[in-house]
């Protein structure tokens, strides 16, 4: 079939059942703009190519499919740098598509040129230049496979601007076949044996979950697992979700903000079976330290990440869609016995999580942020997709809502960037219109991206924006106060306070505001009934601190725990 190479983009974007797009035109690319002009799906213009890429980055984690993005040449494309890196450190499937100037032209400092493939090298699975229309289609074939196959992530497909109206005879491939890019989803069962063995004979064996689970649908398959040997279970940040909150077994998040429970049954533990998680700095505290009594298994679909952080006495290759069901199969037959087995391990995890349970200081004059987040969860039965931007709000919706699904927190983890949220959160609405989607956000991270509050009125995404205005860089002021001896270097921004309620309402947005604790409840139930986007400024204490908190170096068990029940 005869068409240009913008029109092959739209026609492979078809054909790989993309249903929504999200750029910003620019001169490289206004060929293939021309084209999505006519284009059956939708193409959402955000108010940055920054917006952009974290919008699409938050509909590929609440849907489960591969996010687009189109930019053009020069800054169109490096605005596109930190929502690349931000996917690729949180392995989520995203294809950039953007614009380069004319092949004559490439690598002589033109107008609006920059190398947008070597600049993205470090932080993408994969890139191409596209300089002949006849290689684009097989480039979008492998960019779309290689996204999403195995260990997911980033692509960038970068093609010239005279590709685009170039013509050719179109063919879309039905295959792909990449020498060296073989992923494993099927692994040795021999080792799924020995994995067997081990927990027959673990006195204190400790299930640890991490986002792999999310991001390959496994959580059904985990808790069957879970449910079999009676195990205690932890997770990571994005891990959240895959087992529900208030399930029996579960002792919460881990880590540097993690529970008592959690950080003591890793400290404490004979055996870690690690699925899905690549042991981040945030999770292990201390390496040298990290579940020093514990025998380590570590279960992955990427070979790289075996023995990257933390050496792991065996290790499991596999989509974990393949390898807990294999390992759960076996434990069915002796159910009952593992069960027995681990009794008073059990008990003992479930003694320390009553001990030490999370707690904070209540103030009847102050609207104390966990508060907040436990309304939110009440209101919301904890089935809410839920995005965070970064600091120390994300650690409190991390412990205080309660996750009853996965694919429900969408959070910068690995990168921790800072205004990812609200772009995401309009991306997740996008992809899941059906679900209520709530933003949790700092000022200081609200005003890094809230231009893309516009566009949360001009597509009636009915998003619900918390802001948490302490006045401040919550999280960095925290170190500052812990670590620095108390002074404030430039994380105060009480000069240049921002009226939240006003620049919603600049940009098309409802806007209300929380003062004190007894309207809390009113003004959130007044939120979640507008059928549009709102934002709440919620004015929360400058002063606090998020606890518990592991100090960067320690043990697991060295936490800072204060706090109270009010």
């Amino acid at each position: 079939m005869e068409m240009t190479g913008a029109e092959a983009i739209i026609e492979s974007l078809n054909n790989e059942n993309v249903d929504v797009v999200f750029g910003y035109p620019g001169g490289a690319v206004l060929t293939l703009y021309d084209a999505l002009f006519k284009a059956e799906f939708n193409h959402i213009l955000t108010k940055h190519e920054q917006g952009a890429v974290h919008a699409a980055d938050g509909y590929a984690r609440a849907t489960g499919k591969v996010g687009v993005v189109i930019a053009t040449s020069g800054p169109g494309a490096t605005n596109l740098v930190t929502g690349i890196a931000t996917a690729y450190m949180d392995s989520i499937p995203l294809v950039a598509i953007t614009g380069q100037v004319s092949v004559p032209l490439i690598g002589r400092d033109s107008f609006q040129e920059a190398d947008i493939r070597g600049i993205t090298t470090p932080i993408t699975k994969h890139n191409y230049l596209v300089k002949r229309v006849e290689d684009l289609p097989g480039a979008l074939k492998e960019a779309f496979y290689i996204a999403r196959t195995g260990r997911p992530g980033p692509v960038v497909v970068d093609i010239a601007k005279d590709v685009f109206a170039a013509s050719l005879d179109y063919h879309y491939p039905t295959d792909v076949k990449l020498r060296g890019y073989r992923p494993v989803y099927e692994g040795n069962l021999e080792t799924i044996d020995k994995v067997f063995e081990e927990l027959r004979i673990a006195k204190k064996p400790l299930i640890f979950v991490g986002g792999g689970v999310n991001l390959s649908d496994s959580s059904e398959e985990l808790k069957s697992l879970i449910e079999q040997t009676g195990f205690p279970v932890i997770s990571t940040l994005m891990g959240l979700g895959c087992v529900p909150f208030d399930h029996p077994q579960f002792l919460g998040m881990v880590g540097m903000h993690g529970t008592y429970a959690a950080n003591m049954a890793t400290t404490e533990c004979d055996l870690l079976l690690g699925i899905g998680v690549r042991f981040d700095d945030r999770v292990t505290g201390l390496l040298d330290e990290f579940a020093a009594k514990a025998k380590i298994i570590h279960f992955d679909i990427d070979p790289a990440e075996i023995n990257k952080n933390v050496l792991a006495h065996l290790r499991v290759i596999g989509d974990v869609k393949w390898s807990i069901p294999a390992l759960a199969q076996r434990v069915k037959h002796v159910s009952k016995e593992l069960q027995e087995h681990v009794q008073s391990w059990i008990e003992k995890c479930l003694f320390w999580q009553e001990e030490k349970p999370l707690s904070y200081e209540q103030d009847a004059d102050l609207v104390m942020p966990q508060a907040v987040v436990e309304k939110v969860s009440q209101l919301t039965q904890g089935n809410a997709v839920i995005v965070t931007d970064v600091g120390q709000h994300q650690m409190w919706v991390a412990q205080y809502y309660g996750f009853k699904n996965p694919r429900s927190l969408l959070t910068s983890g690995g990168l921790g960037t800072m205004g990812y949220g609200l772009p995401a959160a309009l991306g997740a609405q996008c992809g899941m219109p059906d679900r209520p989607v709530i933003l949790f956000i700092g000022d200081g991270g609200m005003m890094m991206n809230c231009q893309e509050l516009a566009v949360t009125a001009e597509y009636n995404f009915p998003v619900k924006v918390l802001v948490f205005n302490n006045q401040c860089l919550g999280m960095v002021a925290q170190w500052q106060r812990m670590f620095y001896g108390g002074r404030y270097s430039h994380t105060s921004l009480k000069g240049s306070t921002t009226d939240f309620v006003k620049l919603a309402e600049a940009m098309g947005v409802k806007g209300l505001r929380v003062h004190k604790p007894e309207e809390l409840g009113l003004i959130l139930e007044e939120a979640m009934a507008i059928p549009g986007p709102v934002v709440v400024d919620i004015r929360i204490p400058e002063v606090l601190d998020v606890l518990p908190m592991v100090p960067s170096g320690a043990r697991l068990d060295q936490m800072i725990i204060g706090g109270k029940e009010g």
